[in-house]
């Protein structure tokens, strides 16, 4: 682990000034993901900015919905009553991810700025990531790719978000909240991620010296119809293969008027299956149609050596998540 200077601002105007004051800092919460990559020697900040002390813990009602301070744990948000018995998709999402130690610690906000666990990424050893060294390659492509992206992947970089809790929050338009040089500003969750493209090494679209500060949960009066199904070699602490955030509205005949669904461990940020969306709306969730809205959302999926089984992987997960969504009460 390189040296590095470290600072502990009492409020999040001192932690932008800060940040934007010295090159090469980054904010820490809970370090679950930032300190494993500083002693891999991924990560090599010259300044931690611990945010620890700054007022973000608050769960609360907001104009219907509910805001989760950046600095909520993992385990305090699952746990939220608020959370529990109007979200459960999130709760179901949080608590299949890591472990409960881990859980602990990790903070919500954190959790969206987890790092992919591409094998070549997270081993310095190996020169090609283009997402380490931009113009180096992407050696999972010709590698060993079994937990790599199928969709939205480019040439440049095939490595999948890890995050459950983000695919929630995906299919759940939550917005995030940040704070920076420029003021203050809310981004769309399914806008705050981005697909490599050309430039795999720029994973948000958060702007420098921002941080985030909330996460807001809109009002949806079905999202009790939804279900997190999280398909992973082991059942315990494990990143999802493919996972899938379903959350339902049914009416009274059984068809589906609204489906929000949203994919984990397919790409470089949680998909968000518009295909799926439109296909189901106005239908019987039937085998024949959730088979048919998951191949269409899957039409373009494009799979390696060694995880080509996650496009049929994804297409029974689709349907067994609306399934078990569609068993919940409302």
């Amino acid at each position: 682990m390189t040296p590095f200077s470290y600072t502990c601002p009492k409020t999040v105007e001192e932690a932008v000034r800060a940040f934007t004051q010295t090159p090469d800092a980054r904010f820490i919460g809970g370090g679950t993901n930032l300190l494993d990559l500083m002693k891999m020697g991924v990560e090599r900040p010259a300044q931690l900015i611990d945010i620890n002390r700054l007022p973000l813990t608050s769960i609360e009602e907001r104009k219907g919905g509910v805001r989760i301070g950046a600095l909520v744990s993992n385990t305090a948000a699952a746990n939220h009553h608020f959370i529990r018995t109007r979200y459960p998709v999130l709760t179901q999402a949080i608590l299949a991810g890591a472990s409960q130690q881990l859980r602990n610690m990790a903070t919500m906000g954190g959790n969206l700025l987890q790092r992919t666990r591409c094998y070549y990424f997270y081993d310095p050893s190996y020169s090609e990531c283009n997402k380490r060294v931009p113009g180096s390659g992407c050696a999972a492509i010709h590698g060993y790719n079994r937990i790599h992206a199928i969709l939205g992947q480019s040439e440049q970089c095939i490595a999948v978000h890890p995050s459950d809790m983000c695919v929630a929050l995906a299919a759940l338009d939550a917005e995030i909240q940040v704070q920076g040089p420029n003021g203050e500003r809310s981004i769309p969750m399914t806008e705050f991620h981005r697909l490599p493209g050309n430039t795999p090494q720029t994973e948000t679209n958060l702007q420098p010296g921002e941080l985030i500060t909330a996460i807001d949960l809109p009002a949806i009066s079905y999202a009790r119809r939804s279900y997190y199904l999280k398909a992973r070699d082991r059942h315990s602490y494990a990143f999802a293969l493919v996972s899938v955030a379903a959350i339902l509205d049914v009416d009274a005949q059984g068809k589906i008027q609204e489906a929000r669904i949203a994919l984990g461990g397919v790409a470089m940020k949680p998909w968000r299956a518009k295909q799926v969306e439109k296909q189901l709306a106005g239908k019987k969730p039937d085998d024949e149609n959730l088979l048919a809205a998951a191949d269409a959302e899957l039409r373009d999926a494009h799979g390696y050596e060694y995880n080509s089984f996650k496009i049929e992987l994804a297409r029974r997960c689709i349907r067994r998540a609306v399934n078990e969504a569609l068993s919940r009460a409302v």
